[in-house]
């Protein structure tokens, strides 16, 4: 799966961020995939002719079978700024899901302890305090249904590992395709109906307001419920 200047969502001297599609490997892993970041460095340097390498830095991820915004750095300047702003709270990310089980409330805060087991690459949401685990909050809405689904709305407070997926699923309310989380069957192309719909923060150059929103995958159901919000 590659990547083409209509994947940009916005671009300056100092950022850029893109439309991540599912399939995408955000950072490297063993599966030896050219990760997105790479594909992009590549467009760099031939877009803007730039000589030796070209520096690009992660400023935050998403799971391989998530889609959506992703914002790289593309100066150290900009990284450490962009770090700062995630660490003190002031990045604003918020996530469309799809779920066949619709949460009790159609508006909610779930909060759990969150503890990561890195041999099966999964995270378990607890009520209580574990020993390793991580406080996760997050907030959401209910904003569509369709025949057989649910649109939920999230707004993360935390940025735990497989936070949104771990919290929902918690609560009856697995995302599409997630079988790593009890989904009763995984998606064809292997993706889970989870977008990171849209980022807001202030540019840490210029200190505008910078909002930025991501198209839904090119799927009927996605398509429907995007047009359902407008």
């Amino acid at each position: 799966m590659d990547f083409s200047e209509n994947d940009i969502l916005y671009i300056d001297n100092h950022l850029i961020i893109v439309h991540k599609k599912n399939g995408q490997l955000t950072q490297g892993d063993q599966t030896g995939d050219t990760p997105l970041p790479e594909m992009i460095k590549a467009w760099i340097k031939v877009k803007f002719n730039k000589p030796g390498d070209v520096f690009l830095g992660v400023v935050h991820r998403l799971d391989r079978p998530v889609s959506g915004a992703v914002i790289f750095a593309r100066t150290s300047k900009a990284l450490t700024r962009m770090n700062e702003l995630i660490k003190e709270g002031k990045m604003q990310k918020t996530y469309w899901a799809i779920v066949r089980q619709k949460p009790e409330e159609e508006t909610g805060t779930l909060k759990h302890f969150i503890k990561k087991n890195t041999i099966n690459n999964r995270s378990y949401s607890h009520n209580k305090p574990v020993p390793g685990a991580k406080y996760a909050e997050l907030d959401y809405q209910v904003l569509g249904k369709s025949d057989h689904y649910y649109l939920l709305e999230i707004l993360l407070k935390t940025g735990r590992h497989h936070q949104i997926r771990s919290q929902l699923s918690k609560i009856g309310s697995i995302i599409k395709g997630d079988s790593k989380y009890g989904f009763d069957r995984p998606n064809k192309d292997g993706s889970i109906d989870l977008h990171a719909r849209s980022v807001r923060f202030i540019h840490p150059v210029s200190n505008e307001d910078v909002f930025v929103t991501c198209p839904v995958p090119d799927e009927k159901l996605w398509k429907s419920f995007e047009q359902l919000t407008r």
